[in-house]
């Protein structure tokens, strides 16, 4: 087996500093799957994949430079799935396509083929079409934007299928290798609800790989409504056309308006928050603006707190227009436009469902315990419609995700391998393991 006892202890601690802030206390599996993966793992197949994989190092650095250099910015992901998809076919997938929202799918048959497991990673990054992607690397580092998230993901997926084929491992039920699109920002989670806009059609478990480390398993869904805000007018110049209703003002009571009722809702209850991350608008300083706009952020961890702050947000709005019509002295009145952009469902994953199950015991065999958490992530789509789903890090060390300076660290990155290949061959079942 490749794990190295010497190494756990720092690993332990490596991931413990990278959990998100949701996770919670550690957790263990039951005696039950505990068993499953000790003798998943001391299976001479598994061994000898994990072997390959510890060969296969420098492939994967290779592989994850290669990707990261193809742009994917949100809703422009076509080249880096075209690239994907060769790989898959190139790595031995039985068949490959692309589906209708772009979401990349290589098909591996298992034995029977009487479930479907998804195993996905997202192709999109955060990053627009001007910022350089080229990679520098130092050592063992990796400096690009989009390097970790979630190119590093691709790649696990990619590995897998690889030493799956390399080392011979069949499994009784089918698996879906999928770059996913539109997992971040204002893409909504829209691969992922493509491939569930029928849950009966959709994968029967989905393994995502995202985030850092190894301990963090992301097991319940953090739920967001996002709104791109926009108050309009005729506009004019500041002086001689003063008195007409001012867009830019009437944003800015709404901002405050907003601010004043989440701030006493978001203080107690179900952790909820809210955001205005983006404003805009106006042509100059001595123009009154035809138009004004903003883009706001709001997440809860209940739904129910979600809808209410939803609500609160939409008053303010309407309160704000209302304030600033009530002081024109000329012109026509503002008008307010709300149009919904996001919406990701939220949910609570069931903590005894075998696949959870296994997403710890399969950890446990690398010496780290897991730890649940809650995030946003495209396992939010599976876990809101009570599928079973876990996000699984991509190992290694990320620094700096979602912003120019990322970087990527292949501290033991193949040990992340290796244990997304174990959870994978376990919720799939090994094809001819005796129990």
């Amino acid at each position: 087996m490749s794990v190295r006892a010497s190494f756990a202890p720092f690993l332990a601690l490596l991931c413990l500093a990278m959990t998100p802030p949701a996770a919670t206390a550690q957790e263990r599996a039951s005696a039950e799957f505990e068993e499953e993966a000790r003798r998943l793992a001391d299976n001479p197949l598994i061994r000898d994949a994990f072997r390959i994989v510890e060969e296969l190092d420098d492939w994967a650095l290779e592989l994850l430079i290669e990707l990261t250099e193809i742009p994917a910015p949100p809703f422009m992901e076509e080249e880096r799935g075209r690239r994907f998809a060769e790989l898959l076919i190139e790595l031995g997938a039985d068949s490959v396509w692309t589906d209708a929202e772009g979401n990349v799918i290589g098909l591996r048959r298992g034995r029977t083929g009487a479930r479907t497991i998804g195993f996905g990673g997202h192709l999109d990054t955060v990053f627009p079409e001007i910022i350089d992607v080229t990679v520098e690397q130092r050592g063992d580092t990796l400096f690009a934007p989009g390097v970790g998230d979630d190119t590093r993901g691709l790649v696990v997926l990619l590995a897998v299928l690889r030493v799956m084929e390399e080392a011979g491992i069949e499994t009784e039920d089918d698996i879906h290798f999928v770059g996913v699109v539109g997992e971040e920002g204002l893409g909504d989670l829209r691969g992922m609800k493509h491939i569930y806009r029928e849950p009966e059609s959709g994968p029967d478990a989905w393994i995502e790989v995202d985030g850092g480390g190894l301990a963090g398993l992301v097991v319940d869904g953090l739920g967001s409504v996002r709104y791109r805000v926009v108050f309009q007018g005729p506009g004019g110049h500041s002086w001689g056309a003063f008195g007409l209703a001012n867009p830019a003002h009437a944003l800015g009571r709404a901002i405050r308006r907003f601010q004043d009722a989440a701030d006493a809702l978001t203080r107690s209850g179900p952790r909820t928050s809210y955001n205005v991350g983006r404003i805009g608008g106006g042509t100059s300083v001595n123009a009154i603006p035809f138009q004004s706009w903003m883009e706001v952020d709001m997440r809860s961890v209940s739904p129910e707190s979600l809808a209410r702050i939803e609500a609160v947000f939409l008053e303010a709005m309407d309160g704000a227009l209302a304030e600033e019509n009530a002081l024109r002295r000329d012109g026509p009145p503002l008008t307010v436009e709300k149009n919904r952009i996001g919406d990701r469902p939220s949910g609570n994953g069931d903590r005894e469902l075998p696949l959870i199950q296994r997403a710890l015991a399969t950890t446990a065999v690398f010496g780290v315990q897991g730890e649940f958490g809650r995030s946003s992530t495209d396992s939010n789509v599976p876990i809101a419609l009570g599928i079973p789903a876990v996000t699984i890090g991509r190992g290694g060390i990320g620094v700096g995700a979602h912003s120019p300076g990322e970087r990527w660290v292949n501290v033991d990155g193949h040990l992340a391998i290796q244990r997304a290949l174990l959870l994978v061959v376990a919720e799939a079942g090994l094809g001819g393991m005796i129990p």
